[in-house]
C-alpha cells in the first residue's frame, strides 16, 4: 500500500497567551476561517485550529493552541507551553491591565518554552482607536527590550492578522534555516514532513517510518 505523501513540508506548533478577554480566539478563528465572531465565548482549557501557509516556497502547517486567559485554568494551559514553536502573546490596547499582565506570560513563555521559541506581541482590538489605553511607542519599547516581534493586530477587521502568524513562521523557518533551531530535538516545536516530487513518489530520505511493522 502506497503511502499518501503530505501536501506541506512542516508542521510548526503555537500557543497564544494572555489575559481573558484579550480577543486569542477570536484572533484564532479570524486566521483560521477569516471570520470575526462577534460574541466569542471565554476558553475552557484549551482550543484548537490547524491552517496551512507558505514560507519561503514551504508549505507549512500551524498547529495552534488558543489557551484560556483566566487564572484558574493556568496549571492547565502551561503544560502546553512545551514543545512550541512560536506564541502570540496578546494584549487588549484599551485595557491597560492587560498590558501590564504581559510581564507574567512572558515569563511563563520564557520558563516554560524552549530558547529558540519565536515570540510575537499582539496589541489586539486597534480599531478601537478611540479607546486606547496603551501606546504603540510603550508596547513596542517593551518588545525590544525583550527581544519580541510586536505589531497591532485587529480581530474585527483583520488588520495584520495574517502578519501575526506569517512574521513568527517567518522566523521560525530562518531558526530552521541557520541551524539555531534542532528541529531533533523534541521540545523545538517543530516537525519536519515527507514531500512528493512530481512523480508522486516519496523522496528516498523522506520515507515514512513503519512502526510495529514486520511485513
Amino acid at each position: 500500500m502506497t503511502t499518501a505523501p503530505y501536501n506541506y513540508s512542516y508542521i510548526f506548533k503555537y500557543i497564544i497567551i494572555g489575559d481573558m478577554g484579550v480577543g486569542k480566539s477570536c484572533l484564532l478563528h479570524q486566521f483560521t476561517e477569516k471570520k470575526f465572531m462577534a460574541d466569542c465565548p471565554h476558553t475552557i482549557g484549551v482550543e484548537f485550529g490547524t491552517r496551512i501557509i507558505e514560507v519561503s516556497s514551504q508549505k507549512v502547517k500551524l498547529q495552534i493552541w488558543d489557551t484560556a486567559g483566566q487564572e484558574r485554568f493556568r496549571a492547565v494551559t502551561r503544560s502546553y507551553y512545551r514543545g512550541a514553536a512560536g506564541a502570540l502573546m496578546v494584549y487588549d490596547i484599551t485595557r491597560r491591565s492587560t498590558y501590564n499582565h504581559l510581564s507574567s506570560w512572558l515569563t511563563d513563555a520564557r520558563n516554560l518554552t524552549n530558547p529558540n521559541t519565536v515570540i510575537i506581541l499582539i496589541g489586539n482590538k486597534a480599531d478601537l482607536e478611540a479607546q486606547r489605553d496603551v501606546t504603540y511607542e510603550e508596547a513596542k519599547q517593551f518588545a525590544e527590550e525583550n527581544g519580541l516581534l510586536f505589531l497591532e493586530a485587529s480581530a474585527k477587521t483583520g488588520e495584520n492578522v495574517e502578519d501575526a502568524f506569517l512574521e513568527a513562521a517567518k522566523k521560525i523557518y530562518q531558526n530552521i534555516q541557520d541551524g539555531s533551531l534542532d528541529l531533533n530535538a523534541a521540545e523545538s516545536g517543530v516537525q519536519h514532513k515527507p514531500t512528493a516530487p512530481q512523480g508522486g513518489r516519496l523522496t528516498s530520505d523522506a520515507q515514512p517510518q513503519k512502526e510495529g511493522c514486520s511485513c
